[in-house]
């Protein structure tokens, strides 16, 4: 599982304060997702997109991620136009497309992709340990940044016991189809997952108690923001105050 995969490389946009990162991901996050307007939603894109051009992202893994979000977002495009009272613009038997719709389908659209790529631009090009480092500057509370810290520094063993879980059953001559057998053995898999993550869990706690942990991360190292950062705050703030003046 890869994901810090964009945070390897050398543009000026990898090198900026991963406090100025998550500080300006997070306004203009709040901007965009509180905007009702199609044309405010689709301004938003120029920002987000200009960075990740200048942060040299590989395109095709950024459409990837894209991909991911928006197969959820399809669902809507199959509801709303159908369920959303309004106008009717078209008919398909006893089915009615209102134009309200696909107004509130587009908008989720849009917004939804213009958060993703400002996360993908600007969290996803820096490491996650630096991202935890910075949530303590910003006077995260100490138990999100351990959060935080934790699910991403082990979600790759629980993924790891799960593909093992996975192939004991494949190996006992498990195949899944839609019958109780098959749901009474995944419900045993989650079960199971749960347990074992549990008590690695308690080791790991244990482990860190014998080297001295007293529920706190101490900060040896503090950052300094430079001239780009300093330019993408304002730069940033100003686009923000445009899309909120706009809407």
């Amino acid at each position: 599982m890869q994901v810090d995969e964009f945070a390897l490389g050398g543009s000026w946009v990898h090198k900026l304060d991963p406090r100025v990162k998550i500080a300006v991901t997070l306004i203009f996050s709040v901007v965009v997702a509180l905007s009702n307007h199609i044309e405010v939603a689709a301004i938003s894109l120029i920002l987000p997109v200009m960075l990740i051009t200048f942060a040299r992202l590989d395109l095709r893994k950024v459409m990837l991620r894209l991909a991911v979000v928006n197969g959820f977002i399809i669902f809507l495009w199959a509801f709303l136009p159908f369920t959303t009272p309004g106008e009717t613009i078209y008919s398909i038997g006893p089915l009615t497309i209102q134009r309200e719709g696909l107004y509130q389908a587009l908008l989720i659209t849009l917004k939804s992709n213009s958060i993703i790529l400002m996360v993908i631009a600007l969290l996803a090009t820096s490491q996650v340990f630096t991202l935890v480092h910075a949530m303590s500057h910003l006077w995260v509370p100490d138990k999100l940044v351990h959060l935080f810290f934790f699910c991403f520094r082990y979600i790759h063993v629980i993924h790891e016991e799960y593909h093992r879980l996975v192939n004991a059953m494949k190996m006992r001559g498990f195949k899944p189809g839609t019958n109780l057998h098959t749901y009474r053995a995944y419900s045993y898999l989650v079960g199971m997952l749960l347990i074992r993550s549990f008590n690695r869990s308690r080791r790991i706690l244990q482990a860190m108690k014998c080297r001295g942990f007293k529920r706190k991360f101490y900060i040896l190292h503090h950052y300094e923001m430079k001239r780009c950062d300093y330019a993408l705050v304002g730069s940033s703030l100003v686009f923000s105050i445009l899309l909120m003046v706009v809407r």
